[in-house]
């Protein structure tokens, strides 16, 4: 993206202050940011390097999971905070597999708005649309899903990263299971969420992460166990709740590949 000399904001987007979305976009290789989110993203990597991995993986995960997904016969998904486009979307892997697959993402990020005509570029089979709307409101997002999706099938509800991004625990699982009680049975449920478990250098992390909950909008990593509680009800795919770089990633000659301080898993609704 090109930055515009002088200019603080772009219509809603302030770009005085890192943006979580823009920041993971630069995080990916990506382009689509301020030098406010280039400066918050190197400052992070410089106090912990793992960042990187953690975005890397958490992108990977994505498309395994969805490619798993549509295994399983599912062809509707309501991707709730997408972020901005990037290589494999969740419709370019979903339609690739299932042309037919029906797409819904959801965002309250002005940059991904303006991006949404990247994202809606659907297969001819299949269809895309695009929600500007809260996690906080999921009521919203179900009755303008409703107008792509068909709640009496299947549904995949990808929540990518975005969780850790409301601090109180009761409130966001409040929400899980408002999404979850608007789908029907045989319906899923894909996370990934930050943790402090796993990171063998856990104080770097938790410095870095401090540092960034000053000037953006704080992120709070959970515990394997408050993460497991967003599955209450659920039949886990296996592995279960692990590390992004263990679900479902083939062994290689060197062994499995390391642990990354971020849990995901799949959920499935009997």
């Amino acid at each position: 993206m090109t930055d515009i000399p002088g200019q603080t904001f772009f219509g809603k987007i302030d770009t005085t202050r890192p943006h979580s979305a823009r920041v993971w976009n630069y995080l990916l290789g990506g382009k689509d940011c301020y030098p406010v989110d280039r400066e918050a993203a190197e400052q992070y990597k410089k106090m912990f390097p793992g960042i990187v991995d953690i975005a890397r993986t958490d992108r990977a995960f994505l498309g395994r999971a969805v490619r798993y997904l549509t295994g399983e016969g599912v062809r509707q998904f309501l991707d709730i905070g997408t972020g901005l486009p990037t290589m494999d979307n969740t419709h370019e892997v979903a339609q690739r597999v299932a042309p037919e697959c029906r797409i819904v993402y959801v965002d309250n990020d002005p940059l991904v708005l303006l991006h949404a005509s990247a994202l809606l570029s659907s297969s001819e089979e299949g269809v895309c649309d695009y929600i500007d709307a809260d996690l906080r409101d999921p009521d919203k997002i179900l009755e303008l899903a409703a107008r792509t999706l068909n709640f009496d099938e299947p549904v995949a509800i990808m929540l990518l990263g975005i969780l850790h991004l409301i601090p109180d625990f009761d409130q966001v699982h409040q929400i899980v299971m408002r999404l979850l009680d608007a789908v029907s049975p045989g319906s899923y449920l894909a996370i990934t969420h930050a943790t402090l478990d796993l990171d063998g250098e856990a104080t770097e992390q938790a410095e870095a992460q401090q540092e960034w909950n000053k000037k953006a909008d704080p992120i709070t990593p959970r515990t394997h166990a408050e993460i497991s509680r967003f599955f209450d009800g659920l039949q886990m795919v296996d592995p279960g709740l692990v590390s992004m770089s263990r679900w479902r990633v083939e062994a290689t000659p060197w062994g499995e590949p390391a642990e990354v301080p971020g849990f995901c898993g799949i959920g499935r609704k009997p």
